[in-house]
């Protein structure tokens, strides 16, 4: 496993604010018995009790995104909020099933028996094929317009597959997929037929076409079925005399797949932010935070999607850093990895402050310096997207009950959760806390401390 160790700068005590930036005084190493003391404001009321009543109750009933199931999970999400006299509010966003009336993927006159991708577009097309490999951005030739692009699954989500490859004019696309589990996967946006096929039939072609042009024909016909999820949105004011003005967002996704219980994907997460918020509402701040439940993740981050877009600019201007919570609590997750695998996934692959404030965390309460790496496939990256200081949390790779019927409560582990609660909860704190300045965005005090990169796989 590659690894690369570099020295990184998170929050200490002794910040004062000057000129915009912030400065630690440089007095040797940072008072950690401050910072611990502040920390267990925090880690020290979180009742792991409450975190698996929370799981044990969302988990009882799948919640697909547009479906009953969900708006059940909303509404005990929202009276928890509620409860604690958080302003809260949910918001429906739009959603869209599809019944698939046709699909069809032909190569030079033989039927691939593909599988039309959920939202792809309908039409008839005949065109050459062309090797995208990934599609990834600023990958995909020039020469796959008016093509069907030939794409491996992997890395990225499907729906930014198709975008990269429409946005270089291909007409039509033949997916295969990275493993061999069959053709039953693929999610787009309508833009244009999008057909998936088998790891196997894949590589023949790809194998194919470096012999010379292969032609395929694409006839796909969706119907278009509008349902609604939601965005479940809690905010948390300061007193107005202490506002430094600034936000800290802390998220998680309500959703399950299909006829999942969902109780480490994503209950465990929802259960962290309620925690957090009961703990927050009674513990001193000077920078809002909004708590956040989001639908629809597991079709490609779309409620997150929505909620970044339908922010005013004043509020994303104003947020300084996102922590997003997915799968905290599988038991069998992280195989040896310290900490139970709990890592810290960027988009970019780059440390960021909410990354240098876990790694910190870590160290204090477990003398472990979580690990960061490179991930998307999860709600932090719409808000990467804007600007605004983003990392998932999760313990990777992940069980082997992932997007499984069989990720029930019972394979939830009490520890896990109460880890990555204390870990996500002292690190947005460490904002919050009214003795600390506000931060410039990404600028954190220059006190130090290792944490690594690794490109640990997560499935």
């Amino acid at each position: 496993m590659f690894r690369r160790k570099s020295i990184i700068t998170v929050l200490a005590a002794s910040m004062i604010l000057s000129s915009g930036v912030v400065y630690a005084q440089t007095n040797g190493a940072p008072n950690a018995q401050s910072d611990t003391a502040f920390d267990n404001k925090v880690i020290k009321k979180i009742n792991v009790e409450n975190m698996y009543h929370t799981i044990k109750y969302l988990s009882a009933v799948p919640r697909e995104a547009g479906t009953e199931g969900e708006v059940r999970g909303v509404e005990y999400i929202e009276s928890q909020f509620k409860s604690l006299g958080l302003e809260t509010k949910r918001i429906p966003f739009p959603i869209y099933d599809y019944k698939t009336n046709r699909e069809l993927a032909k190569v030079d006159g033989v039927d691939l028996n593909g599988h039309a991708f959920s939202g792809s577009g309908s039409g008839n097309v005949t065109a050459e094929i062309v090797n995208v490999g990934k599609a990834l951005a600023g990958t995909v030739p020039d020469n796959v317009a008016g093509k069907i692009a030939l794409v491996e699954r992997g890395d990225i989500t499907f729906v930014e597959k198709v975008k990269n490859v429409v946005a270089k004019g291909a007409v039509g696309v033949l997916m295969y997929n990275s493993g061999p589990n069959g053709n039953n996967f693929g999610q787009a946006n309508g833009e244009i037929p999008a057909v998936a096929i088998t790891q196997e039939q894949g590589k023949a072609l790809v194998d194919k076409l470096k012999n010379g042009p292969v032609t395929a024909t694409l006839d796909v016909k969706i119907e278009k079925i509008e349902k609604t999820s939601y965005v479940v949105e809690a905010k948390l004011k300061p007193n107005k005399n202490k506002d430094t003005g600034q936000i800290v967002t802390i998220g998680a996704h309500h959703d399950s797949v299909h006829l999942g219980p969902g109780a480490n994907d994503d209950a465990s997460g929802v259960s962290a932010v309620l925690e957090l918020a009961r703990i927050f509402v009674n513990t001193p701040i000077d920078t809002e935070v909004r708590f956040l439940t989001f639908g629809s993740e597991e079709r490609g981050m779309v409620g997150s999607s929505y909620y970044v877009v339908q922010l005013p600019k004043s509020d994303i201007n104003r947020m300084v850093a996102h922590f997003q919570m997915d799968m905290i609590g599988g038991a069998e997750a992280g195989e040896n990895h310290p900490l139970g695998g709990l890592i810290m996934y960027t988009i970019d692959g780059q440390k960021n402050l909410v990354t240098d404030l876990g790694a910190s965390a870590g160290s204090r309460m477990y003398d472990v310096a979580l690990p960061y790496g490179q991930l998307g496939r999860s709600d932090h990256q719409p808000f990467h997207d804007v600007g605004i200081p983003s990392a998932l949390f999760i313990h990777s790779p992940v069980e082997p009950q992932y997007h499984q019927p069989t990720d029930t409560i019972e394979h939830i582990s009490k520890e896990k959760l109460q880890q990555a609660a204390s870990i996500v909860g002292a690190s947005a704190y460490q904002i919050a806390r009214p003795d600390t300045p506000a931060l410039d965005r990404a600028h954190v005090a220059p006190a130090t401390v290792n944490y690594d990169f690794e490109n640990r796989p997560v499935d």
